[in-house]
């Protein structure tokens, strides 16, 4: 097992979830992609992208399962990053079947690709507010199937999981955005200025 490089990962997810944790202490994690934030995703995907091209992707048998994990985040995490995120998705799919990766993180990265392409997720993992002001999976590809998708992974049923998000987001300082069609058509700029769509 490569220690060097696992501990590297877990230093990168820790920079990550310390950023996200002090950002939402204070609200200013939910006022659209904070630059702070945006700062160790960038550093953190561009360090990832020179592992990969070093050693290959880190599975759990070249970094353990924790910098395995950890590394599967900062994948997660590189919204800004198509062309890694989607180049990825690819190397990952193939070692759920060796068990170097697990299915939920894989179906967790495709469907925040897909949603971020504007096409129907296949897992509903991807949530976000709606005309409502609930938060809300992101649309799906087919509503029968999703269910019986999300049991294969070990994932509760979709309105189970939607009803959970709600109340935990209750918890939370995030609050629906006050213009939803503004917040919409933000993100939808962001997406085209970052080659998604």
């Amino acid at each position: 097992m490569n220690t060097v490089l696992a501990s590297e990962l877990l230093a990168m997810e820790k920079a990550d979830l310390d950023m996200r944790e002090k950002l939402a202490a204070d609200g200013s994690l939910f006022e659209g992609y904070h630059p702070q934030m945006k700062a160790v995703h960038d550093k953190n995907a561009i360090r990832l992208s020179e592992i990969i091209k070093k050693y290959g992707w880190p599975g759990k048998s070249m970094v353990g399962e924790e910098a395995a994990y950890a590394a599967w985040l900062v994948l997660q995490h590189a919204i800004a990053h198509p062309t890694l995120q989607r180049h990825c998705l690819t190397l990952l799919k193939p070692l759920v079947l060796t068990g170097e990766v697990g299915a939920l993180e894989v179906a967790m990265l495709e469907d925040r690709i897909r949603s971020f392409e504007d096409k129907p997720q296949l897992y509903g993992t991807q949530f976000d507010w709606n005309e409502e002001g609930e938060m809300s999976p992101l649309p799906i590809d087919d509503p029968l199937l999703v269910d019986e998708r999300r049991r294969q992974l070990g994932l509760r049923p979709l309105a189970e999981e939607t009803k959970q998000r709600r109340q935990y987001i209750q918890t939370t300082p995030e609050r629906p955005p006050k213009d939803l069609k503004s917040y919409k058509q933000e993100r939808k700029n962001w997406l085209i200025a970052n080659g998604w769509q």
